[in-house]
């Protein structure tokens, strides 16, 4: 059932990013993107609340009935909704056999680069963050509000906030330059969070880190629309969730081999995703660099 459920994970959202990309002009992608990532983001947010309310006062089997409730909704939202490929196929088995070169669309490196770079943080802070906040005494404080789960409250709304600004101005002023400065608030966000020894630093990390996820994903997912041909644009997008997946995978593989349970160990654990971040910075700057000289040559 968890397989299953990986398909769904792994169709629908590569799905809506290239649906959008291909409902909006090209002008208003990252605004287009940073609208669609906040309802996205409103979804994880509330469905981890009210899914842990409702296993609480019924039971795990009337949760997963919910779930499954608000996902038949959405099939029948879908089933309203005009097709945007002029030449559809029918669905066969035989395309979920694919070759190699088939598996990753070029046009899609450069963002997917700067995905994987980041997004390793996400996986530092999934793995590392609830033994931070036992660490900081959250667990034992009287407040209701004060838990383990708070940072990531903090985080998502902070996101939340900056999504739709970021990929409009993204549109205004460029891809690369909102992502630039997505970077350097990553890397500042680790370091606070990483170097935190108390709960207000511990959640001034959080809300730096949470704009700078806000500004970071819908402006790639803009960039990676940007650079694709229309016919390749579903295979780009599905490259750059790869990156996504990729990043946040080993970024809780490493996190939790670097830290191993000893507080000592959080500023290099989180020190990790700072650099990374400084990496993707660096790769931003040097592409730039990269075209502006080829345009001189030219």
């Amino acid at each position: 059932l968890r397989l299953v459920h990986g398909f769904s994970t792994g169709f629908k959202p590569t799905g809506t990013v290239a649906y959008v990309a291909d409902i909006v002009p090209a002008t208003k992608r990252g605004e287009a993107m940073g609208l669609s990532s906040f309802f996205g983001t409103i979804g994880m947010a509330t469905g981890a609340t009210i899914g842990s309310a409702i296993a609480k006062s019924y039971s795990t089997d009337v949760m997963f009935g919910v779930s499954s409730a608000f996902a038949i909704l959405s099939i029948i939202i879908l089933a309203g909704m005009k097709e945007t490929l002029e030449n559809r196929e029918k669905f066969k088995l035989s395309h979920l056999s694919i070759s190699k070169n088939e598996i990753f669309e070029k046009s899609a490196i450069p963002p997917s680069i700067v995905m994987f770079l980041t997004i390793f943080s996400f996986g530092i802070i999934l793995t590392v963050i609830p033994d931070f906040g036992v660490h900081l005494g959250l667990d034992k404080s009287e407040s209701a509000w004060l838990n383990k789960g708070t940072f990531m409250t903090v985080f998502i709304f902070a996101s939340l906030i900056v999504r739709i600004f970021a990929g409009k101005i993204s549109d205004k002023f460029g891809r690369e330059p909102v992502l630039k400065l997505a970077a350097v608030l990553y890397a500042i966000g680790m370091l606070t969070v990483g170097f935190a020894d108390s709960i207000a630093m511990f959640f001034t990390g959080a809300v730096i880190y949470g704009l700078a996820v806000g500004m970071n994903s819908p402006t790639l997912f803009a960039w990676t629309a940007d650079l694709s041909a229309d016919e390749n644009r579903g295979k780009a997008m599905a490259t750059t969730f790869i990156a996504l997946e990729a990043g946040i995978m080993l970024g809780a593989i490493l996190s939790g081999w670097t830290f191993s349970n000893n507080p000592e160990n959080f500023p290099i654990t989180f020190g990790m995703g700072a650099g990374l971040a400084v990496f993707a910075l660096i790769y931003l700057i040097s592409r730039r660099k990269k075209i502006s000289t080829s345009l001189g040559h030219e």
